[in-house]
C-alpha cells in the first residue's frame, strides 16, 4: 500500500518545534525517548570502552558504573516511551477525553531532562547526578498522578490500566530508594532499586501492554484468529515477579527456580496460545510475536541458571538469562511497538519499513552477542562490541523517527 499523499513534508521551523512536539503525548515523549536511546548507550559504550581499553582523562561516575547504567536505561530510557504511550491510551482504554498540554507536558520535561542532567553528573558531578534522578521523580510523580486521576474519573476499573499503575508506583518507590542511596543511605537501596526496575516496573508494564495489545491486533489482521486474553494470567504473573524480586535481592538464589519455572511455562504458554504463525503477515504485525518470542526464551535461560545454582551453588553465565530479557524482549518490543504506533499517528501506512526491520535484524545480533559475553572469554571485548552494536543498531531508526516526530502527520490531520 503506497504512503498517503503528500509524502513530503518539511521539520517545522524553529518557532513551530515546541507546539507540534507538544501536539500530542506519544510526539513529545517518543521524541525525548529515541534522543535517550543513543544518549545512555553512549555514555556506557565510552565507559566500557575505558573500562576495556583504556581512555585517558575520562571522568568516572561518583557511584558505580553498572548502577548508573542499570538505572539510567532502566528509569529513563524505557520508561520515556511508557509514559508516551500510557499518557495517548490511558483515555481511550477509560473511556476518557484526552489529556490536554498541561497534564503530560511536565512528565515529558521532568523525565527528559532529569535523565540528560544525570548522564551529565556521571562526569564526576554527583550533585547533576542527585539534581537529575529527583527531577525524573519528580516528573514519574507527576505521570502517576495524572494517570491515575484519569482511572479515577472513568466508571470502568480496567485490568491493564490497573497494572500498569501499580508497576509505575514501584517505579516511583524504585527512583525514591535511588535517590535515598545518593543521599548517603546503604547500596542495598540501590540493589534493590534495580531489581525493581527490571521486575516490578519494565517486565509488568510491557507483558501488561503485550497481553492487551498483541492479540488485539492479531485478531483485527489474522483469519481464523482466537482472540485469547486470560485474567488470570496478569495477576499470577504479577504475584510470581514480586517474588522473584523479594528472592534474588534477599539473596536466597537457590529458590529462584520455584517462581521462574513456572513464569517460563506461562509466558511460552502465552507465546502458543497467541497463535505467532496465523500472524507473521503483515510484518508490523508478526514483529510484536517475534519480540514476545524472547521473553519465554529469557525465562527458560533464568530457569537453567537456577537449577545450576540449586544443584552446585554455581551461578554460571550471570547476567545472560537478564540480557535476554532487556535487549531481545524489551529491545526488540520497543522497536516494534513504537514504529507502530508512530506509522498509526503520523497518517503512514500500519507497515514495517526498511529501516525498522534494519534495526530489529540488528538488535536481534546485539542481544545474542551481549548473551555471549557472559560464557568466557575477554568478556570486555564483547561488551563493547554489543554496546557500540546497540548504537548502530538504533541510529538509523531513531534519525527516521526523530524526522516524523518533527513533521506533521502526512494526512494534514492533527496531533
Amino acid at each position: 500500500m503506497p504512503e498517503s499523499p503528500p509524502t513530503h513534508r518539511k521539520a517545522a521551523g524553529f518557532a513551530e518545534l515546541p507546539g507540534l512536539l507538544a501536539s500530542a503525548p506519544h510526539r513529545l515523549l517518543f521524541f525525548a525517548g529515541v534522543v535517550a536511546v543513543l544518549l545512555g548507550m553512549a555514555w556506557w559504550a565510552v565507559q566500557l570502552t575505558w573500562t576495556r581499553f583504556g581512555l585517558a582523562g575520562w571522568p568516572q561516575p561518583s557511584i558505580p558504573p553498572a548502577y548508573a547504567h542499570g538505572m539510567l536505561i532502566q528509569y529513563g530510557m524505557f520508561p520515556l516511551f511508557f509514559f508516551g504511550f500510557l499518557l495517548t491510551v490511558f483515555p481511550r482504554w477509560l473511556n476518557q477525553p484526552a489529556l490536554p498540554h498541561s497534564r503530560y507536558v511536565p512528565v515529558a520535561g521532568c523525565v527528559f531532562a532529569g535523565y540528560v542532567l544525570a548522564h551529565a553528573g556521571l562526569l564526576h558531578l554527583p550533585w547533576l547526578l542527585l539534581l537529575g534522578v529527583a527531577l525524573m521523580l519528580l516528573g514519574y510523580l507527576v505521570g502517576w498522578f495524572t494517570l491515575a486521576s484519569v482511572l479515577r474519573a472513568s466508571a470502568a476499573r480496567n485490568d491493564h490500566a490497573l497494572s500498569c499503575l501499580l508497576a509505575l508506583a514501584l517505579g516511583v518507590l524504585g527512583l525514591g530508594l535511588f535517590l535515598a542511596y545518593l543521599l548517603g543511605a546503604p547500596p542495598a537501596c540501590a540493589e534493590l532499586a534495580i531489581r525493581l526496575g527490571t521486575f516490578g516496573l519494565l517486565l509488568p508494564v510491557f507483558f501488561t501492554v503485550t497481553h492487551r495489545m498483541l492479540p488485539f491486533f492479531s485478531g483485527n489482521v489474522a483469519q481464523g484468529y482466537v482472540v485469547r486474553r486470560p485474567r488470570w494470567s496478569l495477576p499470577l504473573v504479577w504475584l510470581l515477579l514480586l517474588a522473584h524480586l523479594l528472592l534474588d535481592w534477599r539473596g536466597a538464589l537457590g529458590w529462584l527456580w520455584l517462581v521462574d519455572v513456572p513464569l517460563a511455562l506461562v509466558f511460552g504458554w502465552h507465546a502458543l496460545a497467541w497463535q505467532p504463525w496465523k500472524a507473521m503477515r503483515p510484518g508490523l504485525l508478526a514483529v510484536l510475536h517475534l519480540a514476545f518470542a524472547w521473553l519465554p526464551v529469557a525465562f527458560v535461560l533464568y530457569v537453567v541458571q537456577d537449577l545450576i545454582y540449586a544443584g552446585s551453588g554455581r551461578l554460571l553465565f550471570a547476567r545472560a538469562p537478564l540480557h535476554a530479557l532487556a535487549i531481545g524482549y524489551f529491545g526488540s518490543m520497543l522497536v516494534a511497538m513504537v514504529t507502530r504506533v508512530t506509522q498509526g499517528h503520523s497518517g503512514r501506512p500500519l507497515q514495517m519499513g526498511a529501516v525498522p526491520w534494519l534495526c530489529l535484524a540488528l538488535l536481534q545480533v546485539v542481544a545474542l552477542v551481549r548473551i555471549r559475553a557472559e560464557f568466557g572469554g575477554d568478556a570486555y571485548l564483547w561488551l563493547v562490541i554489543a554496546a557500540y552494536g546497540w548504537l548502530l543498531a538504533f541510529l538509523p531508526w531513531v534519525l527516521r523517527s526523530a524526522w516524523i516526530y518533527l513533521t506533521p502527520r502526512i494526512d494534514g490531520k492533527p496531533g
